[in-house]
């Protein structure tokens, strides 16, 4: 019997559809498993195809193609460690595939392990896309028994119990776990509890990436029987690391290793939204971006995201002012510009909104100016950053927050006009939060200068989308402190009108929000995507009507 066994997990970033280039990123790895001298090399869940591949997987021909390049690719890794890979597989007479991981060595298949709990809830939809497997039982390589639990399968006790029941020596978790705040805290409970009650080491292998809204943020590790943390891999990048067993008096044990620190609060928040705009850009084709830089907090908050994420000389902003502009804010985007180092250009708005005016002259006589007049110009800034996006490639991005984004505080096919929203999904006073942490903190990796990117002013003058004369968001919106309360107890929470009321809020005012959330509805569903960052992100999250006149009477 061995009495040491390496295993190289790999925590990599795969594309989703892309099967030969995800292919390559494997044999890469398992090359680096093989050098180092590893009896096996992971890589997470549905990593060969990406995650989650929704309604694609459901697809027959993508997933023969899908087993085609698993073939050659366990061809190719036939002559060193045995490889684990996260894979569809699709049996003759079945409705739907599994969600499978599938051990090789030496050119064949050891072992095609297929999850047995399909999470359906918040943004899973296994039960649509997958069959539901058997639990499998462990499998040997270099004379150690590995069991493997698929992501969900290790969030529940029965799954690793048959297997230490059976006879499994080491637990392997391949995931495919998205990020949300404190979600490391929910891994190590559950995997904590996998280690106290099968008394065996775990390796948590999860993916890293950006796909569409959902972030993979990495964060791997391992634990000892017990819960004893002996390494941790970093998290938002990749990272191949080659974990050492030994087996004592009382079974087997990781060697410890590194614990990379994880970030936590706004830092990771950060973080998560850097790779989010990072991997939709480059999976969707794109190098470039641009967005309207206004001179206000969230434009400006974007733009460093971007920065960070591309590279200052990828992005573009432009100013779009009109007679409502005022010198501070044509100022203040000219300092988050030259602090970060990126291109400005200045599109003034005032001759278009004119001929704009005179078009409609005939068909507005004898009506008084309104909200429409004002939407005319976001509608314009909309359609010139269009312009620019179309003329020069260069991938839109918008700066609606989570607070106005819930209660339509943004004009449709005019400031939601664009590709991708890093922070649809962060409320008002956390932006400013991300703000300030952002103005005194650099990470390893941000493409963004160091120091202060946005001037002071930036982040503490009020809020105003600058339409009308002396317009405050204060005017039509509870101060952001107050909203945002209200709107985390109606939209986190799913908290009765009554039960806000109750927190010590007006209730004239929070019917007034639940009225906007309610009436808004329309628009997010028409918004860009964006960086998912709390279990209760617009999107798959949160599924509610369009057409609704339910409203809470309490």
């Amino acid at each position: 019997m061995p009495d040491t066994f390496r295993l190289t997990l790999a925590q990599l970033n795969p594309v989703m559809g892309d099967l030969d280039g995800n292919a390559a990123k494997a044999r890469a790895a398992w090359t680096a498993g093989r050098d180092a001298g590893a009896q096996m090399v992971a890589l997470p869940e549905m990593f060969l195809t990406g995650y989650q591949p929704q309604d694609l997987v459901r697809k027959p021909a993508f997933v023969a193609h899908a087993a085609e390049v698993l073939n050659a690719l366990i061809a190719d890794c036939a002559d060193g460690p045995a490889l684990g890979i996260g894979v569809p597989l699709w049996p003759v007479g079945s409705e739907k595939p599994y969600n499978a991981w599938v051990v090789a060595e030496g050119g064949r298949v050891l072992a095609e392990i297929v999850k047995h709990h399909l999470p359906n809830y918040k943004v899973f939809d296994e039960k649509r896309y997958f069959e539901s497997g058997d639990v499998s039982g462990p499998y040997v390589v270099g004379g150690v028994r590995i069991g493997t639990p698929i992501c969900e399968d290790a969030w529940f006790d029965d799954v690793t119990e048959t297997l230490a029941e059976t006879g499994a020596e080491i637990l392997v978790v391949p995931n495919g776990s998205p990020y949300f705040r404190g979600k490391q805290d929910v891994r190590y409970a559950h995997m904590v509890a996998r280690t106290v009650e099968t008394g065996l080491p775990l390796a948590y292998l999860n993916l890293v990436g950006g796909q569409d809204d959902q972030i993979f943020d990495g964060a791997s590790f391992v634990l000892n029987p017990h819960g004893v943390l002996s390494h941790h891999l970093p998290s938002f990048e990749d990272a191949i690391v080659h974990v050492d067993f030994a087996r004592g008096d009382d079974g087997w044990a990781a060697v410890p290793g590194d614990r990379v620190p994880q970030p936590e609060g706004a830092e990771a928040d950060y973080r998560a939204m850097v790779l989010a705009v990072r991997d939709y850009m480059a999976k969707a084709g794109f190098s470039k971006a641009l967005l309207g830089l206004s001179g206000g907090v969230d434009s400006a908050i974007v733009a460093t995201i971007a920065a960070d994420a591309i590279g200052p000389a990828n992005l573009r902003c432009v100013m779009l002012p009109s007679e409502y502009t005022s010198a501070h804010s044509l100022e203040d985007a000219r300092g988050v510009a030259e602090r970060l180092g990126c291109r400005l250009d200045t599109v003034p708005i005032a001759a278009g909104r004119a001929a704009i005016t005179e078009t409609l002259a005939p068909l507005f006589e004898g009506t008084e100016p309104d909200l429409t007049e004002e939407n005319i110009q976001s509608r314009l800034r909309g359609l010139l950053l269009m312009a620019l996006s179309n003329k020069f490639g260069e991938m839109l991005l918008t700066t609606g927050n989570k607070s106005e984004v819930a209660v339509g505080y943004a004009t449709i096919y005019g400031d939601m006009a664009g590709g991708y929203n890093p922070v649809k999904d962060l409320w008002k006073t956390d932006l400013f939060e991300i703000c300030r942490w952002r103005n005194a903190h650099w990470v390893e990796g941000f493409l963004g200068p160091k120091g202060e990117v946005m001037p002071s002013r930036v982040i503490d003058k009020p809020p105003s989308a600058e339409l009308r004369d002396d317009q405050k968001d204060e005017d039509n919106l509870p101060p952001y402190p107050v909203l945002d309360d209200i709107l985390r107890r109606l939209i986190d929470d799913e908290a009765a009108v009554a039960e806000v009321v109750a927190a010590g809020h007006d209730r004239e005012t929070v019917k007034h929000v639940e009225k906007l959330v309610y009436l808004s509805e329309y628009k997010r569903f028409q918004s860009a995507p964006g960086a998912r960052l709390s279990q209760r992100a617009f999107w798959l999250d949160r599924r509610y009507p369009i057409v609704n006149r339910w409203r809470d009477p309490g």
